[in-house]
């Protein structure tokens, strides 16, 4: 794992692999699963200006869903400065963690920088990502499957 990626990630020694998501902090902290999803929510995540959070999970190994993405030293330090800018951090330059609030004991929540709507998503953040980073992206992509159809 890139050092510079990690600093600030808590219980690290114990993962392989980290996951990020970025999303709306309200939609993370009350909808954990799909079955919790309500109207409310799903309106103001979409439409209303919000806070934001990162979501980082933590995994022991690689699972056989994940798509594999091949990237350089110079892409992968552009990733990283990415996710690094994305999130919140206190005057001391810490990340600003959410204890206690994860779904399980493999991830947490930390405070981020942007608000969330219908036009800035989670895949769009994704998508914004690779694209400052040299890599494959879309125009805008609100959805997944239009990064995913290009590294498939």
């Amino acid at each position: 794992m890139d050092s510079l990626l990690v600093s600030g990630i808590k219980h690290i020694e114990s993962a392989n692999y980290l996951a990020f998501g970025w999303g709306d902090e309200n939609f993370y902290l009350n909808t954990p699963t799909w079955g919790d999803l309500t109207f409310s929510n799903g309106f103001r995540a979409a439409f209303l200006n919000s806070t934001t959070l990162m979501h980082v999970t933590r995994y022991e190994q690689k699972r056989l869903d994940w798509l594999e993405i091949k990237i350089n030293a110079f892409e992968l330090e552009k990733m990283n400065s990415y996710l690094r800018h994305t999130f919140q951090t206190n005057k001391d330059g810490e990340k600003i963690i959410l204890k206690n609030k994860g779904y399980t004991s493999k991830d947490d929540f930390y405070k981020a920088k942007g608000s969330y709507s219908c036009f800035k998503t989670c895949n769009s953040w994704v998508n914004t990502g690779f694209k400052k980073s040299g890599l494959k992206s879309c125009l805008w992509t609100p959805f997944d499957f239009g990064l995913i159809n290009k590294y498939e």
